[in-house]
Formats: structure tokens, C-alpha cells, sequence
């Protein structure tokens, strides 16, 4: 296991929900000496110095401010959410001796990998003080509970193919103990009253370790991949570069993709259209200034790209075939479902030739419906030039995603080059590129 690998599992590891990732990019932070704002107060921002902001406790926006004079932004965009199951109010629901869990879906599983393995709870849980409401975060970090498959004996179909049903087969067996309470577990967990805790936000996840495996050990697999493998990569690159004299540097990490972004903390709230113009107005500049600005800016929306299945080779474009291991993938789509286009591409792959990361491109088989992500839908709000790419992986939205042991090295090393760089508009559609 190389040390980026280490350290990626390691971010994983304490990340099982997207406010853990959070508090975790915002503890990174604070250790490495940047400067913790607050969207209730006046900011005072100055040249080459390092800030963060935080909203909902689930979406982080840090940068770093250039050396000599603020001219655009480099931004590189991911998301903290995954596909998991929340954990619903009143949540427990007694069958014979058995006690089990209510559950709703979040975002677009595979359900079928859910099922016989060991499952714990985390998630934020709200809690009245002498002053107020305070939020804490919770991972009972316990083999807790499970989902058991019903037995072939008992379903003969289970393996012709079998349409779930969330609100019957997919409820976690907890406890056997009729008197069983998960909010008195989230409560000692929290060294808190039960009565004090006013509300929650809970989800599943899964509790099996991260592995390094394949015949030369080219493959990871582990939860939560998509997209923590790119927001850790985005997060490090950004602490490795160098200030520049003139960009400032934004990583930013947005919650609810997975669930389409329209939340005041997703990439279709205001939350980066209103962290710009906040440094804008810092830097005593007007409406021209920042508009001139987001002109020579660029975005890189980083979520992970599906590599060839070795089993389904049908699935993959016929000339754009992806794999894991051959570096960043570059993400396409003629409905401008990713934002991607010839000119962006120019750029990007140019920038890659200088960083000698190696890239390919993703397009969608003409037949084949493909998703959106981060970079179309931030653009509704902040007109940036600007690529879509992600990392090749398998098995992607599922408790348990592979992916290849080398990538996560090579978008470190793009990201860091591209915190670095400045792209500068001269006129037209004509740019330089350093």
C-alpha cells in the first residue's frame, strides 16, 4: 500500500458520512494554518493567506489567496454524499422478538451488495443546550446491524432477478431486545440525555475495511469512493501547491449530488457564487472586477468515471474505453450533461502534458442515458470555463467500489499542477495557459 493509498483509506475510514468528511477536511485545515470563517460574520481576507468556509456542516469551501493581486479563480469541485439509506424518524419497528430498523433510500444504490454485511449508523445529531442547539456528530462505530438476504430455499427466483422493494426487503435487523431504542444509543454514544437530542440526520454505512488486492496488487476497493477519492485528491492538492501570485486557489466539496444538488449546501445553491463574491468585496472589487475575473477563471469538477467492465464490455463506448489505472478520465456528453467541451478539453489535456499525468476520455454509448454531476449545475450559477473528469472505477454506487491502486496518485498530481496554474483569457476563445 503506496502512502497516498494509505492516507486515502485513512480519510475513508473516518468519513462514514458527508459531515464527517467535513469536519475532517476542516480539521486538515485548521492544522495546516488556515483561517476559519463564518457565513454570519464580516470577513477580513488578505494576499497570501490561507481561509475556509463551512456551510450546513456538510459542504466545505477553503482557498488560498494569491501572493500579489487577485485576478481569477482555480476551483476544483466534488461532493461529500453517497448512496446510502437514512435512518428514518421513530425508526424501530418490532417483528415477533426481532427488532428492526425504518429506512428510506438516498440516492441511486445497487441494493443487492447492502445485504449479509456488517452495518453501522453515523450520520449529526441535534442537541439542546443551556444556550441553545448544538450539533454533534455520531458514528456508533459498532458491527450494529445488518440486512439478511432471504434464504434460495425461501425465494427459488432470487437468482433470475429480483425487484426490491425499499420499504420491505431493505430494513436492518438491530437487536433482539424488544425495549431497544436507537436514540437512547445515539444519546450514550453522545454522553447526552436522550431527551436532549431535539432531531438527527442518520445513514447506514458500511463497515468493511479498505483492500488492496489483484495478482500485483493493482486494485482498491473500499465504500464511499465516489467521490471521496476525488475530494481527498482535491483537498491535497490544494495543500501541496504553491501560492500563486496571481489565482485564487478554491477546493470546494458540495453535499447532496447524489440526491441532484438542490440544497442550500449542493452545487446548486449559492454557496460558491456567494463565497466569490465575498472575496471579491474583500478585495475592494466591483461588480467589473469579479465578472473580469470569473472571465480567466477555471473549474474542474472531479467525480469518478465507470471504467470497461470485463464481464459487460458491451456497457462502454466503442472508441472511448476507460480503464482503471491509465490515469484521469476526461468526461464528455453532447447534452451538456457533463460541461466539458473541445476548448475546456484543450486546456485540461495541455495542463496534464505539463504534469505528465496521464489522461483519457469517457463518453456514454449513444444508446445509454448518462447521469450529471457538479460541473453543469454550478455553472447555472457561476459561468466558469471548465472540464468534468473523475477517476475510473467499478461497481460505482454500491456499499463496496474498486477502483486502481495508481489513480488517486495521478489526480493528486493534476490537481496540485492545476492549483498552480493560471489560465488567462487574451481575447476570443484564445487563452494561455502556464
Amino acid at each position: 500500500m503506496n502512502k497516498t493509498v494509505k492516507g486515502l483509506f485513512e480519510f475513508i475510514e473516518e468519513s462514514p458520512s458527508q459531515f464527517h468528511v467535513v469536519e475532517n477536511e476542516r480539521q486538515r485545515f485548521l492544522k495546516e494554518g488556515f483561517i476559519e470563517l463564518s457565513e454570519s460574520k464580516q470577513w477580513n481576507i488578505e494576499l497570501g493567506k490561507n481561509y475556509f468556509v463551512t456551510r450546513n456542516g456538510s459542504s466545505i469551501l477553503a482557498f488560498r489567496m494569491p501572493k500579489n493581486e487577485y485576478k481569477s479563480f482555480m476551483i476544483m469541485a466534488s461532493h461529500s454524499d453517497s448512496p446510502s439509506f437514512r435512518i428514518k424518524e421513530m425508526p424501530e419497528m418490532k417483528e415477533g422478538h426481532y427488532v428492526k430498523l425504518n429506512t428510506e433510500k438516498y440516492g441511486g444504490m445497487l441494493m443487492a451488495p447492502w445485504f449479509d454485511r456488517p452495518l453501522s449508523i453515523a450520520g449529526r445529531a441535534i442537541i439542546k443546550t443551556k444556550n441553545g442547539i448544538e450539533t454533534k456528530l455520531v458514528n456508533l462505530d459498532k458491527d450494529l446491524c445488518m440486512l439478511p438476504s432471504l434464504a434460495i430455499h425461501m425465494n427459488r427466483e432470487a437468482n433470475d432477478g429480483y425487484k426490491y422493494n425499499p420499504q420491505k426487503d431493505l430494513l436492518p435487523l438491530v437487536s433482539m431486545d424488544e425495549n431497544f431504542k436507537l436514540k437512547k444509543l445515539v444519546a450514550d454514544s453522545l454522553s447526552v440525555k436522550e431527551d436532549d437530542i431535539l432531531g438527527s440526520d442518520l445513514f447506514l454505512y458500511n463497515r468493511e475495511p479498505g483492500k488492496v488486492w489483484g495478482a500485483n496488487d493493482e486494485f482498491i476497493s473500499i465504500r464511499r469512493l465516489d467521490d471521496l477519492q476525488c475530494s481527498y485528491s482535491s483537498m491535497m492538492g490544494l495543500l501541496a501547491a504553491k501560492n500563486s501570485n496571481t489565482a485564487v486557489q478554491v477546493h470546494v466539496t458540495f453535499d447532496n449530488e447524489e440526491v441532484g444538488s438542490g440544497t442550500k449546501q449542493g452545487a446548486d445553491s449559492t454557496f460558491l457564487y456567494d463565497t466569490l463574491v465575498r472575496i471579491n468585496e474583500a478585495m475592494n472589487g466591483n461588480n467589473s472586477t469579479l465578472l473580469t475575473a470569473i472571465a480567466n477563471s477555471f473549474m474542474v469538477s472531479a467525480d469518478n468515471a465507470h471504467a470497461l467492465h470485463p464481464n459487460y464490455p458491451e456497457k462502454s463506448d466503442p472508441t472511448n474505453k476507460v480503464f482503471m489505472n491509465e490515469g484521469v478520465v476526461i468526461k464528455f456528453n453532447a447534452n451538456q450533461k457533463y460541461m466539458t467541451d473541445g476548448l475546456a478539453y484543450g486546456i485540461f489535456a495541455e495542463l496534464c502534458n505539463q504534469a505528465k499525468v496521464p489522461y483519457q476520455t469517457f463518453v456514454n454509448r449513444s444508446d445509454v442515458a448518462g447521469g450529471s454531476t457538479l460541473g453543469n449545475i454550478s455553472n447555472a450559477h457561476v459561468s466558469i470555463n471548465g472540464v468534468d473528469i473523475g477517476l475510473a472505477q467499478l461497481a460505482m454506487h454500491s456499499c463496496y467500489e474498486t477502483a486502481g491502486v495508481k489513480d488517486t496518485e495521478y489526480l493528486l498530481k493534476i490537481a496540485t499542477k492545476f492549483y498552480e496554474s493560471v489560465i488567462e483569457n487574451i481575447s476570443g476563445s484564445d487563452y494561455t495557459v502556464q
